[in-house]
């Protein structure tokens, strides 16, 4: 049988469309699953409200009935009114290693980006900077953290061989949890807690932590404005963001700093790494995937940073040291020995300085491609 393309139309395609990548990419051992609850939540229009406002479409490419490949179109409307666009996103793009198969996936995705009057796709890229970006092109050796992608080697090549060049590029830094606090840190420390007034609130509970993440979130959307590809969330979109991510993380890896009013100014989120806690439960965390998670960030060495914002006009006061200091003293309690910066931006160099004053080296680079139609 020829290859054969079909639309994700109903749940039975979804839930093989959502399960794939285990399915293709079962001999890749640095493949890390998402948490299958969250695939479900986010093609879910009733728990995913940016699906109201953005057109989709879902393709399987199958070959003598064997799904061996999937791709989703994404036309975000408030993003391309908001930047006077008019592009589409591919996102979801997996395929076994076959330019014919990516040939059809891609394609299908311009074909219906040029018939909604589109000029342009650039990928992958979901619906906002917060879901997996891009695909890896350098690093291979390492493994995969939470929210960002798991591609095989060859998945940028099939890119590349249909036309597509690089949009821009985010690197992530590795860097030696140092032996002591910097002496540097410690002093800055110590002037703006004194001559500035301002507080670091750090947590031992979920309890403490949940009053802080909406004012956190909100902080996000006033920081990241001009950061590629960023939108900002609806109240319903933090709340969901919170629910989704407040039962996995470690409140002693969340630091939060407040001004003399008590407003958010400053946070940063970590957590121990648990990809092969995820590989181990399969990308389930029921009934009990959740023990190889916990158990997994227990005996990590490795920190994750996965989010962290300074308000504008605070930059530049050594916030960030403060939450430095902080963050690694946590990190020595728990024996932790390296740090992951997460996905950076390659032109954002106040954050990539931050990870090079601790002799950070970077380790991955991952690349969002475009294309003009």
């Amino acid at each position: 049988m020829p290859l054969d393309l079909k639309a994700v139309d109903n749940k039975a395609r979804l839930k093989e469309y959502i399960h794939l990548g285990k399915n293709i990419y079962q001999n890749e051992p640095r493949w890390v699953p998402p948490f299958y609850e969250d695939e479900w939540a986010f093609h879910d229009p009733g728990k995913n409200k940016i699906l109201e406002h953005c057109e989709t479409i879902r393709m399987l490419a199958y070959d003598n009935g064997r799904a061996i490949g999937r791709i989703m179109g994404i036309i975000h409307h408030p993003y391309n009114q908001m930047h006077q666009e008019k592009t589409t996103r591919f996102y979801n793009f997996d395929c076994i290693d076959d330019q014919e198969v990516a040939h059809a996936l891609i394609r299908t995705v311009e074909d219906w980006a040029r018939n909604k009057g589109m000029n342009k796709v650039i990928g992958p890229f979901g619906f906002s900077d917060k879901d997996p970006q891009g695909l890896q092109i350098e690093g291979m050796e390492y493994l995969p953290v939470l929210a960002t992608p798991a591609n095989p080697s060859y998945l940028p090549q099939l890119v590349i061989n249909e036309g597509y060049t690089k949009e821009i590029d985010c690197v992530s830094y590795q860097m030696q949890i140092p032996n002591k606090v910097p002496p540097l840190y410690s002093r800055i420390n110590d002037r703006i807690t004194k001559n500035q007034k301002l507080r670091l609130l750090e947590f031992k509970s979920k309890r403490q932590l949940r009053p802080y993440i909406i004012p956190v979130l909100r902080l996000v959307n006033e920081t990241y404005t001009s950061l590629f590809g960023f939108t900002p969330m609806s109240e319903v979109e933090m709340k969901k963001l919170a629910d989704q991510y407040l039962p996995v993380l470690d409140p002693e890896y969340v630091k939060v700093v407040l001004n003399q009013t008590s407003d958010v100014i400053a946070f940063v989120v970590a957590m121990p790494d648990m990809s092969v806690g995820i590989q181990k439960a399969k990308g389930k965390l029921f009934p009990f995937g959740f023990i190889y998670v916990l158990n997994a960030m227990r005996r990590s060495k490795q920190l994750n940073l996965m989010l962290g914002a300074v308000k504008n006009s605070y930059r530049g006061t050594g916030i960030s040291a403060m939450m430095g200091k902080a963050m690694i003293e946590s990190a020595h309690k728990r024996g932790l020995e390296i740090m992951d910066s997460h996905l950076i931006l390659e032109h954002n160099w106040s954050m990539r300085g931050e990870c090079e004053k601790l002799n950070g080296q970077v380790c991955k680079r991952f690349r969002i491609f475009s294309k003009f139609l």
